[in-house]
């Protein structure tokens, strides 16, 4: 996870190290030329201009030996090393997953949606992937589009069919995906430690109505002067924003 040693890093993203993907993946090329379920060539190009049998390669690499109709997290962490980004601490990772369109399945992009996302946004060459990155920032999302995204990195992150997330976790992609000024520093810093300090054990797994909740309440409560006008009496907010707000007027308290 961001901020910690690479070992604990992998946690992230459901799956085994990266590092062990090469030795996996030792001998693929030639099962990947027949089991590609495209009939072209890589010379084809499709209706959107880009060249289909190059995008299909690219996607190949990055399969493991038994499964090459989904690249998991190894794969993609392979596709970031090639263009030169942090799999695990730069959040244009997950925005171009979101893109892409893999929504399937948690932790995994699937080939269909690959092509169907490298057809939209014109791909088919790591060379063209890299010249989508300064498009990747999510300062150019507008707060629908934001939102949209922001659950989609809740799902990816599940794992496999749980519906939610470790508290780590939640801590480590509120950092990643919320750092930067979609939300005040303070909110964004004061949640975390909340989180991380908190001895309640029915917040060691955070549930995407608790994810997307803390966003909206965000929005509406950005600073302490926002938060003077919070009614837990009259809220409809999750219990775990009532008890973060009762968190924070203790830290005042103690700042005294």
């Amino acid at each position: 996870m961001p901020g910690k040693k690479r070992k604990a890093d992998t946690k992230m993203w459901g799956s085994a190290s990266p590092s062990s993907s090469s030795s996996r993946r030792k001998g693929s090329s030639s099962r990947r030329g027949g089991g590609s379920s495209s009939s072209g060539a890589y010379g084809s190009v499709g209706a959107s201009g880009i060249n289909e049998g190059k995008a299909e390669k690219l996607f190949a690499e990055l399969c493991e030996e038994d499964n090459p109709d989904a690249a998991s997290m190894e794969g993609i962490c392979k596709l970031c090393e090639q263009l030169d980004i942090d799999a695990l601490e730069d959040v244009r990772v997950l925005v171009l997953l979101w893109k892409l369109g893999a929504n399937k399945k948690p932790a995994e992009i699937q080939k269909e949606e690959w092509m169907a996302g490298c057809h939209k946004l014109k791909l088919d060459s790591v060379d063209k992937f890299k010249k989508l990155l300064p498009s990747l920032d999510t300062g150019f999302m507008d707060r629908e589009e934001f939102g949209d995204f922001y659950k989609f990195c809740f799902q990816f992150n599940r794992a496999g069919t749980h519906k939610t997330l470790e508290k780590d976790l939640v801590v480590a992609l509120l950092r990643m995906v919320l750092t930067g000024g979609r939300i005040t520093s303070g909110r964004l810093d004061t949640f975390c430690e909340f989180l991380e300090s908190t001895k309640d054990t029915s917040y060691s797994k955070i549930t995407l109505d608790q994810w997307r909740s803390f966003l909206d309440f965000s929005y509406e409560y950005p600073d302490a002067k926002a938060l003077e006008g919070y009614d837990e009496g009259m809220s409809a907010w999750p219990v775990l924003i009532d008890e973060y707000v009762e968190f924070m007027e203790k830290s005042v308290k103690k700042a005294k």
